[in-house]
């Protein structure tokens, strides 16, 4: 149960970096609401997982998946530049991602 916690968690930084990218100035109340809605689930989740997973794994993982979310998202709506090479990279985050939890 904590890595799905754990990977809801990460999933959820990827929201609210993105929303947290949408803010403007804290003009914007929707996206300061989902920031805040997202990022309080997302450490509570982080938190959660915390109790029964290695704090370095837990965290690693955690960012890992808000990174590659983050980028992924950004690079599928236009917002980032994609780039063959950043894709490797993102995969190679998400292997050593796998790779975390394969040796826990």
């Amino acid at each position: 149960m904590s890595w799905l916690i754990l990977v809801l968690s990460g999933i959820l930084e990827a929201v609210w970096a993105t929303a947290l990218s949408k803010i403007t100035g804290f003009s914007k109340p929707i996206p300061i609401v989902v920031f805040l809605l997202a990022v309080t689930a997302s450490m509570l989740g982080l938190g959660y997982a915390m109790r029964d997973l290695p704090i370095g794994t837990a965290y690693a993982v955690w960012v890992g998946i808000g990174a590659v979310g983050t980028a992924g998202y950004a690079m599928a709506t236009g917002a980032e530049a994609f780039t063959f090479i950043k894709l490797l990279l993102l995969l190679g985050i998400v292997g050593c991602v796998i790779g975390l939890k394969l040796a826990h």
